[in-house]
Parts: C-alpha cells; structure tokens; sequence
C-alpha cells in the first residue's frame, strides 16, 4: 500500500510519518511506500521497513498530477495547511495554499484517475458563535476566522468529489492540539501548549486570557491516532456526511494549570506570568468548548480520557528531560 503525506514536515505530519515507520500498516494492510510532501523539505525516515521519497513542494503553485501523484497512492493524507493566526495575518497566502491548494491537489487525484482513499484535517474552527454549549456533528458550520471558512470550503470540496467518485474521502475535525512540542507556531491557540510546555522546560510563558476560558482539545498522540483509525474504517458507514467531529477533552485555562501541577507540581505553575490581552480574549471567547464526538466514537475514534493524560503524553513523547518533573 502507497501512503502519500502532504505537510509532513510538520508537527502532526512528522510525528504520523514516524508512527508509520513503528507501525507499518494501516487497516491490515502493509505499507510499501510513503511519499512526505511539504513547503519545507521533510527530513526522510530512518529505519523504515518501507520505501520512503521527499518532495519539497508548494501546493498551491506546482503540477501535482506530475511531481507527486506520479505513483498514485492508495491513502492520501492531506495536512498542509497555513495555520489559523498565519492565515487571519496574510488573507492571500491563506487562501492560497488552503484553499487553491486544496482544491489543485483534489483535481490531481481526480485527473490520476485511481480513487484513492483522501483523509483530509479540517479543524473545529469550521463553528462559529452564536453555537450551542456543546456543538452537535450535524451542527452548520458557519466560521468567524478566514482560516475556519477556508477549512470549511475544503470540507465542501470533500464532501463534494467524494459524491462524484473522485476519491473516497473523509474529513477530521481535529481538536486544538496540545501540548505542541518545539517552539510557539502562528496558530492563535499557541498559548495553550506553551503554558504547559515552557514550565515544563523551565521557561516562562505568557498567559493572555482569563482562567474561566474553556476550550475542546486533543494530545499530539491523539491526532496520530485518528490519522490511523481514518485510514482504516469503512467509509460506507459514513454516507454523504463526510466530514467528523474529533472526540477530545473539555477543560478550562485554570484546570489545564491544576492538570500541570497535578503532574509536575506547583513550581511548575508559578513560571506562568498573567498577562491579559484584549484582542486574543475576545477570539478565544468565540471558539468552541465542547464537542458531539459521538459519531466519530461509534466508529471506533478515542481520544484522551482528561487533561492530565495530556500532559503525560508531553512528558513521555516530547519533554527532552524528563527528570526535571516529579
């Protein structure tokens, strides 16, 4: 079996590529070959049982039918994407690459003519207020952020070239990931991981919302989780509704804190500086809270059982010293 990964430079894509090269199968069937796409050239597995080819590309601008889709893949993985803050900063780099991108690297496939199965990460910034305390799966998308409306209109596109028999796709609508290893990206939601990632690394990290705010999130080992588990079902059983809400945990800023302390212990905490901001308090103010996952766990997706478990899996997965936390 081909697996074709495009952003697999990045946090997800790289940490999926790697548990592809643990796990070399998806669904029973065994992989051959793994083709990593990204903008930035994507360092190459080592130790893999498989086949692996990097392709440094921009989605948005270059033939795709004849660089990347040359050996057409079984399952494509579609992660590239410009991240929320990014693309609300620079509407046409935003635009560019999430949605004419999405859409070019649709009509390849289409053009290839192979059917592949398409896995594509949406985000639940699809919701926009005014929404219900816990957002249902049939819930209308109605997006707030450029970055939402472009996830949204790829997940019509999906819905769409699944109906006309272009591929067999699914869409996943990842919960905010955290605990984010590495160094804060352009996403608004940074602040979520570096207030549980810089203590945890001895480093100060700015609080710019109020405690009360709740938010809908998953572990990095989550997402690869439902990576795998969206390569394997029978995508009969999802009809015309392609596109799922990802199960996740429901925690406010002030029990993610008492999570770290709970794990790592009050000195932890106190490297958190307050730092109030207007602008981000009124963004997180309109993001989603909680999630009807109930579709998604039928069909065999989990998630973390709390924000504890989260911050464990930084720990064991991502933290480099981990003889610095009791």
């Amino acid at each position: 079996m081909k697996i074709l990964v495009t952003g697999a430079a990045g946090m997800i894509g790289r940490k999926f590529c790697e548990a592809l090269a643990r796990r070399p199968e998806i669904g029973g069937a065994s992989v051959d070959k793994l083709t990593m796409v990204d903008a930035i050239e994507p360092v190459a597995l080592t130790g893999a049982s498989f086949a692996v080819e990097t392709f440094q590309v921009d989605i948005s601008t270059l033939s795709l039918a004849e660089r990347i889709l040359s050996e057409p893949p079984d399952i494509l993985y579609h992660l590239a994407a410009v991240v929320s803050g990014e693309a609300e900063a620079d509407f046409d780099k935003g635009y560019s690459v999430n949605v004419t991108g999405t859409q070019k690297l649709f009509e390849a496939i289409r053009h290839a003519q192979n059917r592949p199965r398409v896995v594509f990460a949406s985000s639940i910034a699809v919701f926009g207020i005014p929404f219900p305390e816990i957002i249902p799966q049939e819930y209308i998308p109605a997006p707030l952020t450029s970055y939402g409306t472009q996830k949204a209109i790829g997940e019509l596109l999906l819905a769409d070239y699944s109906r006309r028999g272009f591929f067999d796709g699914i869409g996943i609508r990842f919960p905010t990931i955290c605990v984010r290893p590495g160094k804060p990206n352009k996403a608004a939601s940074s602040f979520f991981s570096s207030i549980i990632r810089e203590p945890l690394n001895g480093q100060t990290a700015v609080l710019p919302v109020g405690d009360e705010v709740r938010h809908w999130f998953a572990s990095p080992r989550a997402a690869v989780a439902f990576l795998f588990r969206a390569g394997a079902i029978d995508l009969r059983d999802l009809g015309p509704r392609r596109n799922l809400n990802m199960p996740g945990v429901s925690a406010t800023v002030g029990e993610m804190i008492a999570s770290l302390e709970a794990v790592a212990g009050p000195g932890f905490a106190k490297l958190i500086r307050r730092d109030p901001d207007p602008t981000i308090q009124r963004m997180v103010d309109g993001w989603p809270r909680r999630v009807d996952a109930s579709r998604a766990k039928e069909l065999g997706f989990s998630a973390d059982d709390d924000f504890e478990e989260i911050v464990r899996h930084y720990i064991e997965d991502d933290l480099a010293r981990k003889s610095t936390v009791r």
